[in-house]
């Protein structure tokens, strides 16, 4: 059998975690800055969880992971 293919896109966003969990980057932190408070770029840059009901569609795209 040839080896499954992982979703690229996928691999860019999503790294698991020693959980087991899916972990990924927020977003709103790439342009328009200027009128967005301190707190709220500050709490933007802490990674946060992929939801369980789309952990499943995760596996499927990086199968080696």
């Amino acid at each position: 059998m040839p080896k499954m293919k992982t979703n690229r896109g996928a691999a860019k966003r999503f790294r698991k975690s020693a959980s087991g969990k899916f972990k990924r980057a927020q977003s709103h932190r790439r342009h328009i800055l200027t009128k967005k408070s301190s707190k709220r770029k500050r709490q933007l840059r802490s990674a946060s969880f992929v939801h369980d009901v789309d952990s499943a569609s995760i596996t499927k795209m990086l199968p080696y992971s």
